[in-house]
């Protein structure tokens, strides 16, 4: 058994929060390994003023890491699964998928207590098309603005007065204790989260095959189920591109149920779907409902923004 393991992180709060809990699963796991970080800069912690969707999207936070994976510089990182490409480099594979937390997104707001209670013209923030449009699709007469940064810098910022309210991932505010300063969580049928939302991705080497057997039991097969549904519709519909794309996967029992959204940017087009089936065939069935919703007008929405 691997006696040493260097987990590669971000320094960000949240992905250092992220790397200790996996941390402390392993060395309790396996009592006589020494687990540690190495903490690594992404070219998306480096371009904080422009938003995502115009400097490549999810890669930019893992790159540099997987560089360090397959270099051997690091074996294994830890990443929030809804950052992750649907495509990852030659020799790289997600080898544990841990179970989900709260999975929607979160109103925080210094003045307003539901997103409701916005006045017409509230400055509103996000880093995400995908929420933009869904909340424009509903509230049109919001003023939202792009907003980076880490989760405490986004805070600061709504502090500052800067904006009315922002919009951040529920998971990420509970895990780093900021869960005092949730106001509403938006319900999964409002506002149709990421692919993989809430839950924590272990990614190695796919000839690490020691490692892999070891890191076996962070996977949680129903979470896992899920997301591959949600995975499998996102490489499908559009791949590694940021555009409008929600997709959330719940089960219950042996059954499977997917609903997803394609929108325009600016929320006015917003085409919505949902599917059923067994849990067992959860990659044909995201990717069913990816192709069902790309013939049904979804193409055409995603060709005007690509």
């Amino acid at each position: 058994m691997k006696k040493i393991i260097t987990i590669g992180t971000r320094k960000s709060l949240l992905a250092l929060w992220q790397s200790n809990y996996i941390k402390s699963c392993l060395e309790k796991q396996y009592p006589d390994c020494e687990v540690r970080l190495q903490k690594i800069v992404t070219k998306g912690d480096k371009i904080l003023d422009v938003p995502l969707s115009k400097i490549g999207g999810k890669g930019l936070f893992t790159k540099e890491i997987e560089t360090a994976l397959l270099d051997g510089e690091a074996d294994l990182a830890v990443h929030s699964l809804k950052d992750m490409p649907t495509k990852l480099p030659d020799g790289l594979c997600l080898t544990a998928i841990t179970e989900r937390a709260v999975v929607g997104d979160a109103f925080v707001s210094n003045k307003y207590n539901t997103l409701a209670e916005l006045p017409a013209g509230s400055v509103l923030g996000t880093s995400s098309l995908r929420r933009r449009a869904q909340l424009l699709a509903k509230r049109p007469d919001l003023d939202i603005r792009d907003l980076r940064g880490n989760v405490d810098t986004r805070l600061r910022k709504l502090d500052d007065g800067l904006y009315d309210a922002i919009i951040l991932a529920a998971a990420g505010l509970t895990r780093l204790g900021y869960g005092n300063r949730i106001r509403e969580t938006l319900p999964c049928d409002f506002c149709i989260p990421a692919v993989g939302q809430g839950a924590l991705a272990i990614e190695c080497r796919t000839d690490n095959t020691e490692l892999r057997s070891m890191l076996e039991f962070l996977n949680h097969p129903a979470t896992k189920s899920c997301t591959d549904a949600e995975r499998a519709f996102l490489g499908l519909v559009e791949g590694g591109c940021q555009v409008p794309i929600g997709v959330h996967a719940e089960a219950e029992g042996e059954n499977l149920h997917i609903t997803a959204i394609i929108a325009s940017l600016d929320g006015s087009t917003l085409l919505r779907d949902e599917i059923d089936g067994c849990i067992t065939d959860a990659v044909a069935l995201g990717e069913s409902l990816g192709s069902r919703m790309l013939e049904h007008g979804g193409k055409d929405i995603l060709d005007e923004i690509l």
